[in-house]
Parts: C-alpha cells; sequence; structure tokens
C-alpha cells in the first residue's frame, strides 16, 4: 500500500504555504518528517486528515494497483495538543468509541486488555481526562488507532511530552504498528528522526523530498539536513 501526495497546494493570505508538494510513502516504514516551524508541516497534515481543505491537488491511496482518492476515515491524526473529550474517564471514552463503531469491537479484545497494552494503570483508566497527563491523552489517542487500525497515521510532535520510560514504549509500539500502516512522524528533533524513523522527507520551500537513506546514521546527516532548511526563504 501506497500513499500518494500529488501536486498538493495551500495557500494562507496569499503566503503559499504548500506548493505542490509530492511524494509516494509506503506502508511498512516510520517517515520523519522534518522541517522548520512554520515550513507547513501540521498544515499538509490537517489537509491529509480533512481538517482543512486544500486548494489543490489530491491524496491517494494505492494498493494492488487499485488507486482511490484518500478520506477523512482512512487517517489517524495524532495530535500535538491532544482533543479529548475532558468529562469522561479513558475508559468511558473508548468504551463510547467502540459503541459508536460496533465493527470494530472483538470479543477477544475487552477494553481492559487495550489499556494493558498501553501500560496504563486501573486507577488511570477510570480518571478523568481532564486530570490526564499530556502524554497520557497522547497514549489514549493512540489506543484509539490500535482499535481502528487505520491505514495512515499521522503524528504531530507526540513524543516530545513523554517521560524517558513512556516514550520507549510508544517507540517501540510504533515499530511494531508499521508492518500495517503508513506512518508519518513530524518532528523537529534530529535524534528522534534517526533513531525512530526508517525514511526522512524534509518539508521546504512548501515541497517535499527525501534525505538519502544512507546520510541517516552518518556523521554528515546533521549537517545535510541543515543545508537543506536553512536557505528557507520564510525564516530569512
Amino acid at each position: 500500500m501506497q500513499l500518494i501526495l500529488d501536486q498538493i497546494v495551500k495557500t494562507f493570505d496569499e503566503k503559499k504555504v504548500l506548493q505542490g508538494a509530492e511524494y509516494r510513502f509506503e506502508k511498512g516504514k516510520i517517515y520523519g518528517l522534518l522541517g522548520r516551524n512554520g515550513a507547513g508541516k501540521t498544515t499538509l497534515f490537517n489537509g491529509l486528515s480533512r481538517e482543512i481543505p486544500l486548494d489543490s491537488g489530491k491524496a491517494w491511496l494505492e494498493q494492488d494497483g487499485v488507486k482511490r482518492e484518500l478520506t477523512d476515515t482512512d487517517v489517524g491524526y495524532v495530535y500535538s495538543m491532544p482533543i479529548l473529550p475532558e468529562f469522561l474517564t479513558g475508559y468511558e471514552f473508548v468504551q463510547f468509541f467502540l459503541e459508536a463503531n460496533p465493527s470494530m469491537q472483538r470479543k477477544d479484545a475487552p477494553i481492559d486488555e487495550w489499556f494493558d497494552r498501553m501500560r496504563m494503570s486501573k486507577e488511570d483508566r477510570h480518571r478523568l481526562i481532564k486530570g490526564y497527563s499530556h502524554g497520557m491523552k497522547n497514549k489514549l489517542q493512540m489506543l484509539l488507532f490500535l482499535i481502528s487500525k487505520p491505514p495512515v497515521i499521522l503524528l504531530d510532535e507526540p513524543l516530545t511530552s513523554f517521560d524517558v520510560i513512556v516514550a520507549l514504549e510508544m517507540k517501540n509500539m510504533l515499530r511494531e504498528m508499521k508492518s500495517d500502516h503508513i506512518l508519518i512522524f513530524s518532528t523537529h528533533i534530529l535524534q528522534l528522526a534517526t533513531d525512530l524513523c526508517d525514511e526522512l522527507v524534509v518539508l521546504n520551500k512548501g515541497r517535499l523530498s527525501s534525505v538519502p537513506s544512507e546520510l541517516l546514521h552518518s556523521p554528515e546527516f546533521e549537517r545535510e539536513v541543515i543545508e537543506l532548511l536553512k536557505d528557507d526563504p520564510t525564516h530569512a
């Protein structure tokens, strides 16, 4: 399966943030999306998830030679600032999600088993979401995608709010999930990108370009990425 971006354009107040962005993302890899602040990473994610309309261009899913347009139900979006109903407990929220999506319910996977996989204690799963830390809210978002299994998962800086132990758990989970999904991970932390990602993509001047895979763990990696990003006129 591939996610194909075809000439994606998005403009805000006459500023063209995405300028014909094109790329092919494959299932089975974790992609790191690198770009300076304001480069358009979140705009790209919001466009793919249909949070905002794109001005032009298309996103397609292609599998076994069959291509169809990407829909919002194909995309799981882990927001940098989680949006969750804080008046519910984590358990109540997952229960509501399963009741609203009966096709996703599995008799062999009760709700508590999903929380166990996320290593959320019995006390935490029955607390109000309002009292969750930022990291716990992100874990709850990820739990929904374990259940719903969308083909494309977009992660907007999700690991920056985790402590060292939870961040390691989440990285291991993402590595396990990649065989069934197209995972695109937005980050500005180069060390995290090299540690977690199979392929790096740079968003600069509104377009996407790949970082040669042989550079990923080479001494020249950081210098090459900086060279790709430093000439962005938006930050002149």
